[in-house]
This record gives structure tokens, sequence and C-alpha cells, in this order.
């Protein structure tokens, strides 16, 4: 049986520390997959890259960066480059970082401890197609989905607007919770203080019986809310 061929992989790093840098680079190139790697400091020289016409597959991205972070720097380079694949790099498990990468297009999110030979492995998943979580997130895309209402499968999530009972105001800011906005940047786009922010996000979560603002933003979505 003939092995599995796999298309070269071009492949960018981004990372703010140059001794990463050159340790990734060092250890990737010796994979045959890899046909050409290139590195940056910040995510601001790699965007100024990609509109001078250097389109990797891939780029390895680090959450923590000088200027913008990764997080910010994937919506900006799906938004004008969706083809390019980002693998976040983060050496913090916080849920909302996972979250947040994920929501913006990230194709995986991996910790930077993680051993060169499984980061390959992911590298050419990714390459494929796949998007990849690790185990201490899996469980995060389960919480994100609402439990079904019935599992009538015309009627799995039959709840409307009217049955949560929300105010003008509670619709106002469950349109600016889907839309990803903090609480401080919901206050400040509709005048009013973080903890009023933060009290209708709460009663909003009450209303609609959910326990986070992911559930509360794909029930919105489901239901026509907004």
């Amino acid at each position: 049986m003939s092995s599995i061929k796999y298309a070269k992989i071009r492949l960018s790093i981004v990372d703010s520390c140059l001794l990463t840098r050159i340790s990734l680079k060092h250890i990737l190139s010796t994979f045959d997959i890899i046909e050409k790697i290139k590195d940056f400091e910040n995510a601001d020289n790699f965007i100024a890259s990609l509109k001078s016409s250097h389109i990797p597959d891939i780029v390895l991205m680090s959450m923590d960066l000088n200027g913008i972070n990764g997080i910010e720097a994937t919506k900006l380079i799906k938004k004008e480059f969706p083809k390019v694949k980002v693998i976040i790099l983060s050496s913090n498990k916080d849920k909302e970082y996972f979250i947040a990468s994920m929501y913006e297009g990230a194709n995986a999110f991996v910790q930077k401890s993680i051993d060169h030979e499984q980061l390959m492995k992911i590298i050419k998943a990714v390459h494929f197609g796949a998007y990849w979580i690790g185990p201490d997130h899996i469980n995060l895309y389960k919480e994100a989905f609402p439990k079904p209402d019935s599992y009538d499968l015309q009627n799995l999530y039959k709840k409307q607007a009217s049955s949560f009972d929300l105010t003008v105001r509670e619709k106002q800011v469950l349109k600016l919770l889907v839309e990803g906005k903090s609480n401080s940047e919901i206050a400040k786009e509709i005048i009013i203080s973080t903890n009023t922010a933060k009290a209708h996000v709460g009663n909003i979560l009450n209303k609609m019986h959910v326990t986070d603002r992911v559930q509360a933003a794909v029930i919105a979505v489901k239901s026509n809310i907004i």
C-alpha cells in the first residue's frame, strides 16, 4: 500500500520572542512536508507581508504579541485573507482566549508547550481543512450550544423572543452581545455604565435560561430575536 502524499505547506510564524521563532523554524523545517517558513516578530509585519503577495498556507500565531494580539490579528487576517489558516499558539488555557480565537476564525488553539511531533500532526490536519481543539477545551463546544427545547426534529428550538420577556433595552444589549462586544463596549455603545451593562447581561442570561454569553448568542440567532 502506498503511503499518503501530502501537499507541501508554506508556513509563517508570528511570535515576539526571537528564540521561539528560531526554535520553531529550525524544528519544523526538518519535516519534508514544509516547503518554506518565514517568521515575523509582530502581526502588523505579517499582515503587511500578506498585502505584498507573501501568502502562506498556515500561520502559527502567538496569542501574546507586541502590538495587536493574536485574536485581533486573526480577525483581520480572516477578513482580508480567508484562505490563510490560523493556528493560535498560547501559553494561557483561559476559556475566553479560546472562545474568542475560534469565534474570530482560528482553525486551531494549541498550547505552546505542545510536543513538536503533535504540532506537526495538527498542522497537517489544518492544512487538509480540519479544525483542532485540545482536550482542555473540547467540552466548551458542548457548553456553547443550547439544550434542545424538544427532540421533535421540526421543533428542536421553538422558543421565540416573546417567551423570554426581554425588554427593549435587553434586546438592544443582546444584539451587541451577539456581535461579541464586552460589557464595557456595550456600555459605551448605548451610553450606560459598565455595571448597568453587566446587570442587563445577567438578566438576559437568566431570562434565556443559559449560563454564558455564547449560549445566549446562539439562541438569539437561531430564534431570530434580533
